[in-house]
């Protein structure tokens, strides 16, 4: 039998061996003489967004992210759900990183100038000149979201003024903490990729501020709004019954269990021989991360941002609820993820569970034989791993292997 990698050394992009229905790899070699069309040394367009990097820290590259195309979804992970690979590849190679390395706690002229373009509300006009013409290569992470062509600045002007909303600028120039600062932008209605874009370009914090890594902004922000929210949550009634909610996107499936009690958080994390991180498994990997109603202190290492994205919009869903309720995370990672595109499928995955009817039950049984029957992995594999549905207080629930025989 052919390994899943080798597909792709055999079928080089024409036969479908894989059975997704396009190659994600050739997608780029197609976007790619289309880009080439447009990128030149010097650009004038709107810069959505700004994007500071991690490699040489403290020392790092930074810069606007702009529009080869003005589409307003480009820069917005929201609008991305349901949209196919293609779509999300070709919409994102449209996005040209310009980058100019800076220390993280620089104050110069264009560190300032980046700052104002990460708080405006709208996207502002800049011209740039380049040392080269752009790069096309667009770059894919398990954290980020795809990103096409860069190129490194050797000038930059901004040629409008940036519209920044009077609300943002007094929670910056207010001296908060940083975790207080994005909150309360997140209370403003402002969602996570805007706050993390704005922490990342270093213009929040109450003591010495200093620009923070995209990568790491990302979670810090999943973070600083779940530990304002899961204070409210945990003061909230439980739910009264057993609860399921559901969401399928770019073959990630997720299976989202609501227990009546306190608080308490599980998320299960499922990887399919195939997949982009598992080619070369013979059998899913399973990864299991968990808190209790205290909190935890430690970073969720097996899981990384992935964990606090769906941690996020799982509180969020409860918060809307106004309830509580111990949670289960069922993640399963199908073969057709061939290329990760960030942790915002995640987020947006979860999000959209909770946008769905759930599906609900009068016993834990009922509700584990419902969620067996949507996953590929036997209920027991997880049960075995579990720390929330093998506590004591459940052995009155306890599902046997033929309660879970469909």
């Amino acid at each position: 039998m052919v390994s899943p990698a080798g597909l792709c050394i055999i079928c080089k992009g024409s036969r479908n061996l894989c059975g997704k229905g396009f190659c994600p790899y050739l997608t780029r070699t197609i976007i790619k003489p289309k880009i080439e069309k447009i990128i030149d040394k010097e650009f004038f367009g709107p810069s959505v967004s700004v994007f500071v990097g991690r490699s040489g820290y403290p020392n790092i590259w930074i810069g606007p992210m702009t529009m080869l195309e003005e589409k307003p979804e480009i820069d917005n992970p929201k609008t991305w759900f349901g949209m196919d690979y293609e779509k999300i590849i070709e919409l994102r190679s449209l996005l040209l990183r310009s980058k100019h390395k800076q220390n993280i706690r620089s104050s110069s002229k264009f560190v300032q100038e980046t700052q104002e373009l990460a708080l405006a509300s709208k996207p502002t006009d800049i011209e740039a000149i380049f040392f080269r013409k752009p790069v096309y290569r667009i770059s894919f992470s398990e954290v980020l979201q795809p990103m096409g062509p860069t190129a490194v600045l050797e000038k930059m002007r901004i040629t409008e003024n940036p519209r920044i909303p009077a609300h943002i600028e007094r929670i910056v120039s207010d001296e908060l903490k940083a975790q207080e600062a994005g909150f309360l932008l997140y209370k403003h209605g402002h969602d996570v990729y805007k706050i993390s874009t704005i922490l990342s370009s270093g213009v929040l914090g109450r003591d010495e501020k200093k620009l923070v890594p995209t990568r790491w902004s990302i979670t810090a922000v999943d973070n600083i709004i779940f530990l304002n929210l899961i204070q409210e949550i945990k003061e909230f009634p439980s739910i009264s019954e057993y609860m399921v909610y559901s969401s399928e996107f770019l073959d990630n499936r997720f299976e989202i269990l609501l227990i009546p009690g306190n608080w308490e958080y599980e998320n299960f994390e499922a990887w399919a021989p195939g997949s982009f991180w598992a080619f070369s498994l013979k059998k899913p990997e399973i990864l299991e991360e968990y808190e209790p109603f205290q909190g935890r202190k430690d970073y969720a290492e097996t899981q990384g941002g992935g964990y606090y994205a769906a941690r996020l919009a799982v509180a969020e869903g409860l918060y809307r609820m106004k309830k509580q309720a111990r949670v289960v995370v069922f993640r399963e990672v199908y073969e057709g993820y061939v290329i990760p595109l960030g942790v915002w499928q995640v987020r947006e995955n979860v999000r959209n569970a909770f946008r769905n009817k759930p599906a609900k039950f009068d016993n834990l049984g009922e509700a584990l034989k419902h969620i067996a029957s949507r996953l590929r992995i036997p209920m027991e594999e997880y049960i075995n791993r579990s720390k929330i549905l093998r506590q004591k207080r459940l052995y009155d629930f306890y599902i046997s292997s033929e309660t879970l025989t469909l």
